[in-house]
């Protein structure tokens, strides 16, 4: 068909109108496609570079990870060299992943949703511990390297407290740095991390938690040590020496009673009385409510009995009042306890020391020894005293005479101040040593350590677990009983945890123990206990909020005693044991709302304490997961 004029007119026309439409649908798909092959590009190179990022992050992370056993090493070993150079090489790997997490485009990538969560955590992570090596780990190497243990070695009888005034600047902030870094790590939302970031973050807060542990220990002991030394005014302190062999809930009875006197640093064992020669009191001291109805008033009627209830704070409280009804004119200002396993670790630091004079006149000698060795101590003060002393007033006064012998050897110079420390450390981790002090500022810090022996508050674990014994017998049976005790965690139920406190005691006294030891030994049955035969009051605590459920010795239901204290709940049973004869009590607790893994605290005895206290038994074969 041939175009008309007019229809070839009409087509050039539109022709014409199509070009620049044409046109322009070009130019916006040239741009669009220069347009995404930029983005390709942009995007592209951003994630090509948040790749070498990450690789940054994640090998300068674990370079520092695996440097941190190596500085433990270091500092235990006193090698200041090595620390210093492992330091350094820290440093450079945790600025490095530092530069990488807060790059730029790394922490633009942080508000990417969904993903973004975890670029950000990262970014935390580096930062995080950028500032423990820079902000903790170096002031404290300078504190380490300028710290001359032989300051801290007593010298004419007392401790140069500079030494310790003039590194508590950098340990306070270190343990500050700390605090605030794991408080930033614990604080990341978990929920939206994928498990390549999430675990590393859980190892990371694990390590924080245990060096939070110990700096906040080092931050609180620096600051009240010079203090408590009598640096400013000088200090009075009741000392209490728990007899193991007769036990209580924070360790023994406090039979032998001494005054300690310190004073710019000079500690002087001076006033001495027992607890047996106090007497009662009468009416009885006033506790609180909560703990009578456990203990019963005879934790405010008798020295003997101020520490039945595990809670430290009340018990030294007590003590402080008696002494100072029964010594009108003493100012206490705090209670120290200790036991014999603790004086035995002091001896591994002084070496042997010569007690014949501390054998009161006219008491033959027998096989009470007249060296004292960290290996023979405990043997000496809970048994061979027994056999060779009768009178009990002069047993102790024995004790009182061995702790003084004691304390005049440390204060003597001849021990280094490092030494001192480890051992008088160990003790402190046992709980054979505890604290108490009548100033509320030093108060406050001690309640939050472990050495303030609390059983409330900041220094104990949310999800808390306590078995504690007080002797039934009234005598000095328990040196020869043995026990362990073990967590057991059932499957989760109605959304709670549920754990029972398993202990197993065993009586190791010889058959014939009703006459071949002393009767002062096995209380001749003057409480209604067969001698021979050892009576304990088991004290099992859960957590707060928790409740006691049921009880059971040997397999069979028993009935507990149930109570609360400070809202945690508090289960008691009674048992006896025959020579040779071993028994297992057990104890339920249900409506455990902790989901943080549990922690036991145990009375110490004369057993070591890793040979008492078993690890947590995990629930097998759930259908439910433990929240």
């Amino acid at each position: 068909m041939t175009e008309t004029p007019d229809s070839a007119a009409e087509n050039r026309q539109r022709r014409t109108q199509q070009t620049p439409r044409r046109a322009r649908i070009r130019r916006r798909l040239l741009w669009g496609g220069l347009s995404a092959a930029f983005l390709v590009l942009v995007f592209g190179g951003a994630a090509a570079w948040l790749g070498v990022q990450s690789a940054a992050i994640k090998d300068n992370l674990q370079s520092t990870t695996e440097l941190l056993p190596q500085l433990k090493k270091q500092l235990a070993a006193n090698d200041q060299a090595g620390a210093a150079a492992t330091v350094e090489t820290l440093s450079s790997h945790t600025v490095a992943a530092k530069s990488a997490g807060t790059d730029p485009v790394w922490k633009a990538a942080g508000s990417i949703p969904w993903i973004g969560p975890n670029f950000a955590a990262a970014t935390t992570i580096t930062v995080t511990a950028d500032d423990v090596v820079q902000l903790a780990a170096k002031p404290l190497l300078g504190a380490f390297e300028s710290l001359d243990w032989k300051s801290l070695t007593p010298t004419d009888g007392a401790v140069g407290l500079d030494a310790i005034t003039s590194t508590a600047p950098s340990v306070v902030s270190a343990a500050n740095t700390v605090q605030l870094s794991y408080d930033r790590l614990t604080a990341i939302d978990k929920s939206k991390l994928v498990p390549q970031i999430a675990e590393p973050l859980a190892a990371a807060e694990q390590q924080l938690g245990d060096l939070r542990g110990t700096l906040n220990v080092a931050s609180n002991t620096v600051q009240l040590l010079p203090a408590m030394l009598g640096g400013g005014d000088a200090r009075n302190y009741l000392l209490l020496i728990q007899n193991s062999a007769e036990v209580r809930a924070t360790g023994g009875i406090p039979g032998a009673l001494a005054v300690l006197h310190t004073e710019k640093g000079k500690i002087q064992l001076t006033s001495q009385d027992s607890a047996s020669a106090m007497g009662a009191f009468v009416p009885a001291l006033k506790v609180d409510a909560a703990q009578e109805s456990i203990y019963t008033n005879r934790l405010g009627s008798y020295m003997q009995n101020v520490n039945m209830t595990p809670d430290f704070p009340t018990a030294a409280n007590t003590a402080r009042t008696m002494w100072q009804q029964r010594h009108p004119g003493d100012v206490i200002d705090g209670v120290i306890t200790l036991d014999p396993s603790a004086l035995a670790m002091v001896l591994e630091a002084t070496g042997p020391v010569d007690v014949g004079s501390a054998i009161p006149e006219g008491v033959e000698i027998g096989t009470l020894p007249t060296t004292l060795t960290s290996n023979n101590l405990v043997q000496a003060l809970l048994s061979d005293v027994y056999a060779n002393i009768e009178v009990p007033a002069l047993q102790d006064a024995y004790f009182a005479e061995v702790a003084k012998t004691i304390f005049t050897e440390v204060s003597s110079g001849k021990t280094s101040g490092e030494k001192l420390l480890a051992a008088l450390g160990k003790g402190v981790e046992e709980s054979r040593i505890k604290i108490w002090s009548a100033r509320v500022d030093e108060q406050s810090l001690l309640v939050s350590q472990r050495i303030g022996g609390a059983i409330s508050g900041p220094s104990v674990a949310p999800a808390a677990f306590g078995v504690y014994f007080n002797d039934g017998t009234g005598a000095k049976m328990d040196y020869y009983v043995k026990r362990t005790v073990q967590l057991i965690q059932h499957c989760s139920s109605d959304g709670y945890s549920q754990y029972t406190a398993r202990i197993t005691l065993t009586n190791t006294a010889p058959a014939d123990a009703a006459t071949s030891l002393p009767k002062y030994v096995t209380g001749d049955g003057a409480f209604g206990v067969t001698p021979g035969h050892v009576a304990t009051n088991v004290i099992a605590y859960g957590p707060a909020q928790a409740r006691t459920q049921a009880a059971r010795v040997d397999g069979k239901a028993t009935p507990a005693g149930s109570f609360t204290h400070e809202d945690r709940p508090v289960g008691v049973i009674r048992v006896e044991l025959a020579p040779g004869q071993t028994t297992t009590v057990e104890l339920d607790f249900a409506k455990v709302v902790q989901s943080s893994p549990a922690q036991l605290d145990v009375t110490p005895t004369v057993q070591e304490t890793k040979d008492v206290i078993l690890a947590t038994q995990a629930p097998k074969g759930c259908t439910t997961a433990t929240p």
